[in-house]
């Protein structure tokens, strides 16, 4: 029917509760195209069709539930029947009359129903103070959620008070929703930050919050809480790209679990260095004088009085922050170019040629790269059909900080020499010589060429990072070609009981030597496996961002990239004896051409070993067990979806202690750190988890086993012996 036709020859009168009763009952009959030509010719029929829906949404409840009901037919043919009718939109007193009626309704609607019946009454038009007044009755009523739907579906939010709207949706654990009602406003993200980091503040008591809302449905006060809220912020700010020193609450918290942490791996774990431990306690802790203080407090607990005052000193903290005995100790102190060693850990510098892979290429061949210049040269070399390329890359580790991380080096290793690349200088240089496409050209024909082959391990986390660094460069990973990741070989090897024998140190024999029980992993493992020493990973937490880098960082920067074409060269040498195919080179290539599977944001440093925590399929042993425990020495921390397992390790004598079900996966490496246990967890936590904590320290459990298999796995791993009398020697009582 045409507006002509419609306008001079249409019936008037008809009941609109006559003509629900014919669609009811075609909507029984699911005869939908007939369904919708009654509704078009219904509409035609009466007098006033706005007035007529209102009456038809009034008179039945079919609408109200979620999904496709016949209110929403009736309503969404309506909105498309009136765009070919536009005589039909009213104004003035009659229109004003029908918003009201709708506004009525919208708070039992469906969110499918919001839209159409905004735009078919003109909701936006209605007087401001007059919708901001029913919204507000809305919310005095405790219909939270609907007020707030309602707000940003009429962007009334600029006009409303954001802690008073966001505070109950935040109570019934509707934080999705909060993030919906500030997404297009600035001003109100900021304050919404600013509000949460206030409850945040550890003398802020925030059953002050809690208390007017007790009574309210939905209520969900286990979702409320300071660790809740501080993800909440953190997310808010990655999202709105909003800056963190807007938060300072939440931000000292997350430094001092990074100081925390720090401490956790110089003092107890023993696997930082010095340089790198001081670079970023100076960086976590800067002159913020709440952190000042609690570096005090830990050197304190791993240091004596003159052993915490070289290092106050070193960390520049004012004197009159410090406790007398440390003061006193600190004018003794003469100023010195470098902080003498101040705990007991064991020096094993001197043994690092023995024990670990070493670069069989002079020093003079590594090639630190600053200007476009330099980098000429390297890519005319790199950049040559039939070339096989190392590629790794670094980056500041960012502490669970807002931000993906960037890239700081990118490593390239050829047969003979290693270049490395100051990333961050020569995007500036090209950026400032207006070629910013200059350096992402240059990678990008290096990943695409599939004359060249390409070499990394995890190269998913890393092209991931590269992305972050450069936009230019987000495609990367769909066009490359004539790649081998050998995350994905290390998977295929075969490191059973009867693998080919690994000359050098064992795993546990090399830690042994550093004062500390740990396993090696990812590409460490898989170099001690091929190549008879592991990599010496001291190095690997640095600051890649802080130049000059030091002798140490450039050896471990060309030693990660390098020790992919010694692994690749001797594993197409001699395949069989690896548990591989003997077509290596093609079968690999062509695989890794097409795209690797790797998992999504797959850090080189966190690779998963060949032990089986990340593939499904037969668990293979490493060829060498690490020596044996008591499940005395033996003791854990079970994220709370592995309880069970818990508590059959505790029945069997190990130290075990429990997450609770409302606590977060992350409390595990918290725990871990504060008390050196390993983690055991499952699934996606894993991820997260294993990165925070030492190599070795975080394991994954299957879950779709039962306690006691899960239990056999993990005593086999950490090759733990129960005797008779470890049985039943622990109470089974939970923590």
């Amino acid at each position: 029917m045409n507006q002509d036709s419609y306008s001079s020859d249409r019936p008037t009168g008809q009941d609109p509760l006559v003509l629900l009763k014919t669609l009811q009952l075609l909507w029984t009959k699911q005869e939908l195209g007939k369904l919708k030509e009654e509704i078009r010719r219904g509409f035609a029929r009466l007098e006033d069709p706005l007035a007529g829906l209102l009456a038809m949404l009034e008179s039945s409840s079919d609408w109200k539930g979620k999904g496709h009901s016949l209110g929403y037919c009736i309503t969404t043919e309506l909105q498309l029947w009136i765009k070919a009718h536009p005589a039909v939109p009213q104004s003035g007193t009659k229109l004003k009359k029908l918003q009201a009626r709708v506004l009525g309704m919208l708070s039992q609607c469906p969110a499918n129903l919001l839209d159409p019946l905004i735009s078919i009454y003109q909701l936006h038009t209605a007087d401001r103070n007059y919708l901001l007044e029913h919204v507000s009755h809305l919310y005095l009523q405790g219909n939270y959620k609907e007020a707030a739907m309602l707000s940003i579906k009429l962007k009334l939010q600029p006009d409303q008070d954001v802690e008073k709207m966001c505070t109950p949706l935040l109570l019934q654990d509707k934080a999705n929703l909060v993030e919906e009602y500030v997404a297009e406003y600035p001003e109100l993200q900021r304050k919404l930050l600013q509000t949460l980091d206030t409850w945040c503040e550890p003398s802020f008591n925030i059953r002050d919050i809690i208390r007017p809302y007790q009574g309210m449905p939905k209520y969900k006060p286990e979702k409320f809480n300071r660790r809740v809220l501080s993800k909440l912020i953190f997310r808010l700010l990655e999202r709105f790209n909003v800056d963190s020193a807007l938060c300072p609450n939440v931000i000292n918290q997350r430094h001092l679990r990074t100081l925390n942490y720090l401490f956790y791996k110089r003092f107890v774990e023993k696997t930082m260095t010095e340089e790198n431990w001081a670079d970023h306690i100076q960086s976590t802790v800067g002159e913020n004088r709440w952190l000042q203080a609690h570096l005090v407090q830990s050197l304190l607990r791993h240091c004596d009085a003159r052993g915490a005052a070289r290092w106050a000193q070193h960390c520049q903290v004012p004197p009159e922050m410090l406790p007398q005995a440390v003061a006193e100790e600190l004018q003794k102190l003469h100023i010195q170019d470098r902080v003498e060693e101040v705990t007991k850990a064991d020096n094993y510098e001197a043994s690092k040629k023995k024990d670990y892979y070493q670069l069989p290429i002079p020093r003079e061949n590594i090639h630190f790269l600053q200007t476009w210049e330099e980098t000429l040269q390297c890519w005319e070399k790199v950049l040559q059909a039939g070339q096989v390329v190392g590629v790794d890359m670094e980056w500041k580790p960012s502490f669970g900080m807002v931000g993906k991380p960037r890239v700081a080096l990118l490593q390239l290793a050829l047969k003979d020499e290693v270049f490395l690349l100051d990333l961050p200088r020569l995007l500036e240089q090209a950026e400032a010589e207006g070629e910013k496409e200059k350096l992402p050209h240059f990678i990008q024909m290096l990943y695409s060429d599939a004359a060249i082959t390409k070499l990394g391990y995890g190269m998913s986390g890393d092209l991931s990072s590269l992305a972050a660094t450069c936009s230019a460069l987000k495609d990367t990973e769909k066009q490359m070609q004539g790649v081998v990741d050998l995350l994905a070989v290390d998977k295929q090897l075969q490191w059973g009981k009867d693998s080919r024998k690994v000359d050098g140190l064992s795993p546990e024999h090399s830690h042994e030597e550093r004062g500390v029980r740990q396993l090696e992993k990812g590409l460490s493992l898989l170099v001690q496996h091929v190549l008879g020493k592991p990599l010496d990973k001291t190095e690997q937490l640095s600051n890649w961002e802080k130049r000059p880098l030091r002798e140490e960082q450039i050896l471990y920067a060309a030693s990660d990239a390098y020790c992919l074409l010694e692994i690749y060269e001797r594993l197409c040498k001699d395949p069989e004896s690896f548990g591989l195919g003997s077509d290596l080179t093609e079968s690999l290539v062509g695989k890794q051409s097409k795209k690797p599977r790797a998992k999504k944001q797959l850090n080189k440093q966190e690779a998963p070993s060949p032990s089986g925590q990340e593939f499904q399929g037969p668990r293979t042993e490493p060829s060498r067990p690490p020596a044996p425990i008591s499940p005395q020495e033996f003791s854990v921390v079970c994220d709370n979806m592995l309880q069970g397992l818990g508590r059959y390790l505790r029945c069997l004598g190990v130290d075990v202690r429990l997450l609770d079900n409302e606590d977060d996966h992350r409390k595990a490496a918290e725990i871990a750190r504060q008390e050196g246990r390993v983690i055991l967890t499952s699934g996606l936590p894993y991820q997260t988890l294993r990165s925070q904590v030492g190599e070795g320290r975080c394991f994954s459990v299957n879950c779709s086993q039962k306690a006691k298999e899960q239990a056999l796995q993990v005593l086999k791993h950490f090759n733990v012996q129960v005797s008779l009398g470890d049985i039943f020697s622990r109470c089974q009582v939970e923590e």
